[in-house]
């Protein structure tokens, strides 16, 4: 039998053997492991920390104490210090944790944390780079997945805002392109721009024929329109591009605003020149709300830049479409209709008055002794007459009478729904102004200027064009004999 030493040696033996076994198998798995002391020095540890943490056996040994080893973990920039920090902490507790380290390779190491039953600690590290890069580039996918959707997403409410744009534009432009005159345009621009830009408030003005102010064309938005603004009073205009003026930015208030708004700080509006072949004609004025998002403010600020181009093509069509129609109907000395526009107006207004019943009335009329006038002061005094016989019917009559220049000194007004009486009476007042007209010629004035005037109308003195206008030369004719600077009126037809 053995003696007790004999068995004590074998046990030894035995427990070394165990022991040799069990680093044997913990040297073989991918993990690291190390062991603490319940007061925090290194008991063991498995070849493969070394391995895992790429450091020699100079920097994990046992006996080397926790604070130790963590402190150079810090030093070598493989966990911050408020890292070191928590995990004392922690082991303090006694508590289970995890945190990541990232080795100067950029390897990434988990470190587990576990407490014993029978004290201190075991700790694993676990080369986890590929997990945490796979898992890393999951994320950057998702990340990139949801960022093309959130793209796709603003593409596509982009896209449907321009296709609304878009329809709003194309309607616009087809109201805007059968407008028969720039009254006609203002009144459909004030009518689309709150469809086009809701919750907005706004004016058009155009400049007027004198250059020197802008008339107020048409608003929307309940905004306070003026009659008429100074082109000076405007950024825009003075700058010669549109100007906004944003709580956001430092501006100044246009003059035109001002007048209108006590509190101007707060003032979100964009003022756009319309110009029409190079040529500014008008403004357009458009004020946005004061709690409009950023991002609204941007998208409505580009479509109004597109309105007002819109608006300017169409203003510039009309107004080339009336200085066409002016040029082929009226005539260049005096401004008045020509003979060709006379006799179409003619025609409808008495077929208009056939079928109503109305009366129509025709004044004839031209300067008396015209030609001795030419003759003893020229061509350029006789101009000067027929321009300001011209303007003096401007002046006289009303808006809906048609005046023309026929031809030479003749000229011919035609006075719809208008009696005879009333017409002697309006010719009597033509007459009148002329001869009390002072003409400025040179340093003195022209020698006075009379006309003579045979007045027709109908039916009392025919039923077509040609009709009364033959009577009314008649009756013109009866005035020159009678001594001109006088007005006549024609006979009544016989039945």
């Amino acid at each position: 039998m053995p003696d007790g030493s004999n068995v004590n040696q074998l046990e030894q033996k035995d427990s070394k053997n165990r022991l040799r076994s069990t680093r044997e198998v913990l040297n073989t798995m991918e993990q690291g492991v190390l062991v603490w002391t319940d007061d925090g020095v290194c008991e063991m540890h498995t070849d493969r920390v070394l391995k895992v943490l790429e450091i020699d056996s100079n920097a994990l040994y046992p006996g080397i104490t926790r604070e130790e080893f963590l402190q150079m973990s810090v030093d070598r920039g493989e966990i911050t210090s408020q890292t070191k920090d928590d995990a004392q902490s922690k082991f303090s507790m006694k508590a289970t944790f995890a945190f990541d380290r990232v080795l100067p390779s950029g390897r990434v190491v988990s470190t587990n944390v576990r407490p014993l039953e029978s004290g201190g600690f075991v700790v694993t590290f676990t080369d986890v780079s590929e997990a945490r890069r796979a898992a890393q580039e999951l994320e950057d996918a998702k990340k990139a997945s949801q960022q093309a959707e959130l793209k796709a997403l603003r593409t596509l409410a982009a896209e449907q805002i321009w296709k609304n744009e878009a329809k709003l534009l194309a309607e616009l432009d087809e109201w805007l392109q059968v407008c028969k005159s720039l009254k006609e345009l203002y009144e459909i621009v004030g009518a689309f721009m709150p469809r086009i830009l809701p919750a907005t408030k706004g004016e058009l003005y155009i400049y007027s024929n004198s250059r020197d102010v802008l008339d107020g064309a048409c608003e929307w938005g309940g905004n306070n329109m003026h009659e008429h603004i100074a082109p000076d009073s405007c950024w825009a205009l003075r700058r010669g591009r549109h100007y906004h003026h944003t709580p956001s930015v430092l501006g100044f208030c246009c003059d035109h605003v001002k007048e209108h708004t006590a509190d101007t700080k707060n003032l979100d509006y964009l003022c756009i020149p319309i110009v029409a072949h190079g040529d500014t004609v008008g403004l357009l004025h458009v004020g946005f709300p004061e709690d409009a998002l950023e991002e609204e403010t941007e998208a409505s600020l580009r479509f109004t830049n597109q309105c007002a181009e819109h608006i300017s093509l169409a203003v510039a069509n009309v107004k080339l479409r009336d200085e066409l129609h002016d040029q082929s109907t009226r005539d260049p000395l005096t401004g008045l209709y020509n003979r060709r526009f006379f006799m179409e107006a003619f025609r409808n207004e008495l077929n208009m008055s056939q079928r109503k019943d109305d009366a129509l009335s025709i004044l004839s009329f031209d300067a008396d002794k015209f030609k001795t006038f030419n003759d003893n002061h020229g061509h350029d005094a006789g101009d000067m007459v027929l321009r300001a016989i011209g303007e003096k019917m401007g002046e006289i009559m009303r808006s809906d009478d048609v005046c023309c220049r026929f031809g030479g000194e003749e000229f011919v007004v035609l006075l719809p729904k208008t009696k005879l009486d009333d017409a002697l009476t309006a010719a009597e007042k033509l007459r009148s102004a002329i001869e009390d007209t002072k003409i400025r010629y040179g340093s003195g004035n022209l020698p006075r200027v009379t006309v003579s005037i045979g007045v027709s109308s109908f039916p009392e003195h025919g039923n077509m064009p040609q009709d009364l206008l033959n009577a009314a030369d008649e009756a013109l004719y009866a005035a020159k004999d009678a001594g001109r600077n006088c007005i006549r009126s024609a006979c009544a037809v016989e039945d």
